[in-house]
C-alpha cells in the first residue's frame, strides 16, 4: 500500500517542497489548534447545515461543497493567508510566475454512503493546454474532522505527477490522506487524487480547500463574483491582493471605472477601488520588463 509522507508542523518550506517534488503530496500534522478549528467550524456551520449536495458522480451525490469562503468566513481568510502555506506555494511555483493567487476555496463534507471520486489531475480544468512541464497549482486541504480511509480520506497516488498522462494506478499505488483534525494535506495540480468513499454509518468527513495557482492563469473560482467589491472592502489589503484585487504586473489586471465621468480612474490598479495608493505587495516591474519578457 502506498503512503503519503507526514511532516511535523514545524517543517520548513524547503521540507515541504522537497517532498512535493518527489511525491506530489505531503501531510503536515496538527498545524491548527483547537481554537482555530472551533472558529472555522462555527463560521461554516450555517452553510454546512443546508442540504445542498453535488449533482453528478464527480461532485458527489452525498457530498456538500460550499464556496465563496473568503466572503463568508473571516477564519477562512486567515487560513488562506497561512504564512507557511503561502511561502511554500510561492517557493514551489516560483519557476513559472512572478507571484501566486488564491485559485479556489471550498468547504467539502463527505457524508456516509458517498462513493469514491474518480482519480483526476486538477490541472485538467485548463483543458490540457498547459505544457506538462509547467506546474500550475499548490493545493491544500485542511482537516476540520479526522480523515480516515473509512470516512472518505482523500485518495492520492504518490509520484503520479511524474507519470505519462495516460497511466492509471494499480490499487496498491493509491494512498489515503489519513490525518488528524487540524492537519493539512498539500498536493500539486499534476498528482492523481480524488475524494475517498465514506463507508461509515455516521461520520461526516469535512475539510477546507485552499488552492493557489500561478498568478497569470484564470482562477477556477471567480473571486470577483464570489467576493465582490462590497465584500472585498472588508478584507485586509494582503488578502484582497491574493484573491485578485491587485495588478499582477505592469499592466496585468488593470481596470477602468465605467461610471467615472471625470476619467480619473483609467487603466488603474484595482486597489483604487478601496482608496489605496500602493499598487500591490512587492515591486512591480515596469514597461521594460514587459517588453523583455515578450522576447523570450
Amino acid at each position: 500500500m502506498a503512503e503519503i509522507q507526514h511532516l511535523e508542523a514545524t517543517a520548513t518550506t524547503g521540507d515541504i517542497t522537497d517532498v512535493l517534488v518527489r511525491d506530489g503530496a505531503v501531510i503536515l500534522d496538527n498545524v491548527m489548534g483547537s481554537d482555530e478549528l472551533d472558529r472555522l467550524k462555527a463560521e461554516l456551520s450555517p452553510y454546512l447545515a443546508q442540504s445542498v449536495y453535488g449533482q453528478d458522480e464527480f461532485t458527489g451525490f452525498k457530498t456538500q461543497r460550499i464556496g465563496a469562503l473568503i466572503a463568508r468566513s473571516e477564519a477562512c481568510g486567515d487560513v488562506a493567508l497561512h504564512p507557511l502555506m503561502l511561502a511554500s506555494a510561492r517557493q514551489y511555483l516560483k519557476d513559472f510566475c512572478d507571484d501566486i493567487q488564491l485559485h479556489f476555496t471550498s468547504a467539502v463534507a463527505i457524508a456516509p454512503g458517498e462513493s469514491a471520486q474518480i482519480l483526476h489531475r486538477d490541472r485538467g480544468i485548463w483543458g490540457g493546454y498547459l505544457p506538462r512541464k509547467v506546474e500550475p497549482l499548490f493545493s491544500t486541504i485542511w482537516a476540520l474532522t479526522p480523515f480516515t480511509r473509512d470516512n472518505g480520506a482523500t485518495q492520492v497516488v504518490p509520484g503520479s505527477h511524474h507519470w505519462e498522462k495516460d497511466r492509471y494506478p494499480e490499487p496498491h499505488e493509491i494512498a489515503y490522506a489519513e490525518m488528524n483534525a487540524g492537519s493539512v494535506l498539500c498536493y500539486t495540480g499534476t498528482v492523481l487524487h480524488g475524494g475517498g468513499a465514506n463507508v461509515t454509518a455516521d461520520e461526516v468527513r469535512t475539510g477546507v480547500f485552499m488552492h493557489y495557482a500561478l498568478g497569470w492563469l484564470r482562477q477556477e473560482e471567480n473571486q470577483y463574483l464570489s467576493c465582490p467589491p462590497h465584500h472585498a472592502s472588508k478584507l485586509s489589503p494582503e488578502l484582497r491582493a491574493l484573491i485578485g484585487y491587485a495588478k499582477g504586473g505592469y499592466v496585468l489586471g488593470f481596470y477602468s471605472n465605467p461610471d467615472d465621468d471625470s476619467m480619473k480612474y483609467e487603466s488603474v490598479s484595482p486597489e483604487h477601488l478601496f482608496s489605496e495608493r500602493i499598487e500591490r505587495f512587492g515591486a512591480i516591474e515596469g514597461a521594460e520588463h514587459v517588453v523583455s519578457s515578450s522576447m523570450k
